[in-house]
């Protein structure tokens, strides 16, 4: 099934089996998910069939970072996913085994496809190599490169390890794959600060016309230099004449749940995921076009009770199964995060180097 192919209807009706059975799996299988349901939720009602989307019980994402949350045994681990905390800050740890994992794979693939088609491509990614060195525990910045890395070819890192931009490698690496699309991806701050400020610096100029660029996260730092999405895509597109800009949201918290933009530049929420909005105070679901925090739903995660979270994120529902995109489902904008949360997306958290210019 395509990955944007079900009317919310449809979704809602599917979603709401799926959740309901990995709420029944989770509570059974993992003792602080169950204290904590039976706590704040008052238990499970299992008199029915599927609970609502809004009925789902859900963990606010910071119990992660004080929570060992895991419905495997130790022995089924095959990797430990850590969040991106800044520095004193406590991390979430995320326990995959290889169903989830290999899960969220498949689905990511498919998704990014939708965008990119099969083939994969010359492939710019805008860090160092250095993340990516241990693959058993890693941080999401390095789970994303590696994630995103599957959908190209010969990738070349364009950043050295003190995070001063290659340009001479990387104009030597595009003039070799020129006349072929080019796939870049990196995260938005950094791919601000290290790649559109470097050139501009250098004087540069890219023909990157037939290229896409995938990049997420970063935004508050963003918003503290009043960049605005808008201005991130026309100063790039100016340097590089870049002919496709998408971005994402996602979290470690949630693997699998990856929400990239469609043609109106909104977040859309593919088959197997989706969000609500909740009011900040009340925790009320709150009706389309009213802001409040993001809650977000996935039917993959099996192995640590990932499947409804609610985050730090503030964000608004902008609209559903439109007569103007091929995307049929919900969609919604980011507007936000809650005053006084913690920086925590895979490039708000790197800190440079004292004398790397930002």
């Amino acid at each position: 099934m395509p990955p944007y192919g079900l009317r919310q209807a449809e979704k809602d009706a599917m979603l709401s089996r799926s959740l309901s059975d990995l709420t029944r799996h989770h509570y059974r299988s993992c003792g602080a998910y169950r204290d904590i349901v039976d706590r704040v939720f008052g238990g499970l009602d299992d008199s029915g069939g599927p609970w609502r989307l809004e009925d789902v019980p859900f963990l606010p994402v910071s119990l992660f970072k004080t929570h060992e949350l895991k419905s495997v045994a130790d022995s089924q681990i095959i990797k430990v996913l850590t969040s991106s905390g800044t520095s004193g800050q406590g991390v979430s740890r995320i326990y995959l085994d290889a169903e989830t994992a290999q899960v969220q794979s498949a689905v990511l693939v498919k998704i990014v496809q939708h965008f990119l088609g099969k083939d994969r491509l010359p492939m710019v990614i805008i860090d160092h190599e250095g993340v990516v060195r241990d693959r058993r525990s890693h941080s999401a910045r390095g789970a994303g490169i590696l994630g995103m890395a599957q959908f190209g070819r010969r990738p070349f890192y364009a950043l050295r390890e003190d995070m001063s931009l290659d340009d001479r490698g990387l104009l030597d690496y595009l003039a070799a794959a020129a006349g072929q699309k080019v796939l870049l991806f990196g995260f938005t701050y950094m791919v601000w600060s290290y790649f559109v400020q470097a050139l501009e610096r250098r004087g540069l100029s890219l023909d990157l016309k037939d290229g896409v660029l995938i990049h997420s996260g970063g935004w508050k730092k963003l918003q503290d230099l009043s960049v605005s999405p808008d201005a991130f895509r026309h100063r790039l597109q100016g340097l590089t004449g870049i002919g496709s800009v998408l971005n994402f949201y996602g979290m470690a918290e949630q693997v699998g749940g990856v929400y990239f933009e469609n043609d109106l530049h909104y977040l859309h929420a593919p088959i197997y995921s989706d969000v609500l909005i909740r009011d900040p105070v009340t925790l009320a679901p709150v009706p389309d076009g009213e802001p409040g925090l993001i809650q977000v739903l996935s039917s993959l995660p099996t192995s640590y009770p990932g499947h409804s979270i609610l985050t730090e994120d503030l964000g608004v529902i902008r609209g559903r199964d439109s007569a103007d995109l091929s995307m049929k489902g919900r969609y919604f904008e980011m507007v936000g995060r809650v005053p006084e949360s913690e920086l925590r997306g895979c490039s708000d958290t790197f800190q440079p180097a004292r004398g790397v210019p930002v």
